[in-house]
């Protein structure tokens, strides 16, 4: 048996599940050492306002640190920031750094999180090294974003999910001239009912932006110095001429360290309701895995903050010997202008949709059914009708 305060536990990621996942380790009672490792030069930061507020330069950088250094200190967490893992030895119980470095581990928790989903088209590896093309996933993206939004330049937006209408309406504020190309029929099409798809389009070009659907992205087209992207072309062959481009096309689960390890991966590390991988002594929580949904009856991958906290939890406890199974309602927000979207439940195969309030009053709400039951809810502007819709769900 080891000795308690001698073993180690690593933690690879330091976003909102790993972050969580350590202080909570420690909470519940864990006396060997902590190791947090991260690829980021940054603390663990909420990532939401980055396309969000931050963005839109109502909050501060500072304000970003989901806790300050010292509570990592309290809590005797060791971060190893700007540190990338290369491998998962299994056999020898220990992690190789890309310094070279080795280091060995009683238990090993993985919260790699994910990775913008790149653009499919031919020059978007040349566009990667423009300083005017950018993808949106961290502080440091949204750093160079922020740089170059400026009154009258032309942003083209590629994606008309969560992201790119939340980027969209933040640079429409700022006096950009703001375009979204959008694949499907409509905007939001993965994740809302067509009523909100079109109220949220209709808010979008109220404000000035220019949202147009079913445009593929044939090509990027770059300047003659070949350092910046000076247009999108499309399938259709139109020429839209940018000045900045930002693409939020989804995400993918950084599995492969666990891939690699010999851990069962499928659309994510997959994980029992303890947030335990195929390996005992290996846990994974966050948008990188895939977990058992007892009130839906299936497994699936989470992209939300909610998420990865609530599952780093039980981690945290499941490590520590102290079994809490993760049951929790899936829920999400986005911010757009002053619309407060928060959404719970999955809305996948409903049947009918009930409105409550109206879309003209920018304050309603759209119920989700199947089999006469709620299965999912959208709220604009109603919190009320978002706490009553989470415990209707929760209790089915």
């Amino acid at each position: 048996m080891t000795d308690a305060a001698s073993s180690t536990a690593i933690i690879i990621g330091a976003g909102h599940a790993g972050g969580e996942l350590a202080v909570s380790l420690r909470n519940e009672g864990w006396s060997g050492r902590i190791l947090l490792i991260g690829e980021e030069a940054h603390l663990p930061y909420h990532r939401p306002p980055l396309s969000k507020a931050y963005l839109a330069g109502t909050v501060e950088k500072s304000s970003l640190s989901i806790r300050p250094q010292a509570a990592y200190d309290k809590a005797n967490v060791e971060i190893l920031s700007g540190v990338r893992v290369e491998a998962i030895d299994r056999a020898n119980k220990c992690v190789q750094l890309a310094d070279g470095r080795s280091l060995a581990y009683t238990k090993l928790a993985i919260a790699t999180g994910g990775r913008p989903r790149p653009l499919a088209v031919p020059q978007a590896k040349a566009a990667e090294d423009c300083s005017n093309f950018h993808y949106l996933r961290t502080l440091d993206d949204v750093e160079l974003i922020r740089r170059q939004l400026a009154p009258g330049k032309r942003l083209v937006i590629v994606g008309g999910g969560y992201i790119g209408l939340e980027v969209a309406a933040s640079a429409v504020q700022q006096g950009l001239q703001v375009q979204v190309l959008e694949a499907m029929p409509r905007v939001l099409q993965r994740v809302t009912a067509a009523e909100l798809s079109a109220y949220y389009a209709r808010k979008h070009r109220e404000a000035g932006v220019d949202i147009r659907t079913h445009v593929q992205v044939s090509d990027l087209e770059l300047d003659a110095s070949g350092q910046a992207v000076s247009a999108v072309l499309c399938s259709d062959g139109t020429r839209i001429a940018a000045d900045l481009v930002v693409v939020g096309i989804g995400l993918l689960a950084n599995t492969e360290l666990a891939a690699a390890a010999g851990l069962a991966v499928d659309n994510g590390i997959l994980v029992n309701e303890y947030a335990q991988t195929s390996d005992p002594d290996i846990y994974a929580a966050g948008d990188c895995t895939n977990h058992p949904n007892a009130l839906l009856g299936r497994r699936l991958r989470l992209e939300s903050v909610p998420n990865a906290l609530e599952q780093s939890r039980c981690a945290a406890a499941a490590i520590n010997g102290k079994l809490k199974a993760y049951a929790s309602v899936p829920w999400f927000w986005s911010d757009q202008f002053e619309l407060k979207l928060k959404m719970v439940g999955l809305s996948q195969d409903y049947q009918q949709l009930v409105l409550r309030g109206t879309p003209e009053s920018d304050s309603f709400s759209a119920f989700y059914l199947k089999d006469g039951k709620v299965i999912a809810a959208d709220t604009v502007n109603r919190p009320q009708d978002f706490m009553a819709a989470k415990r209707l769900i929760a209790e089915g």
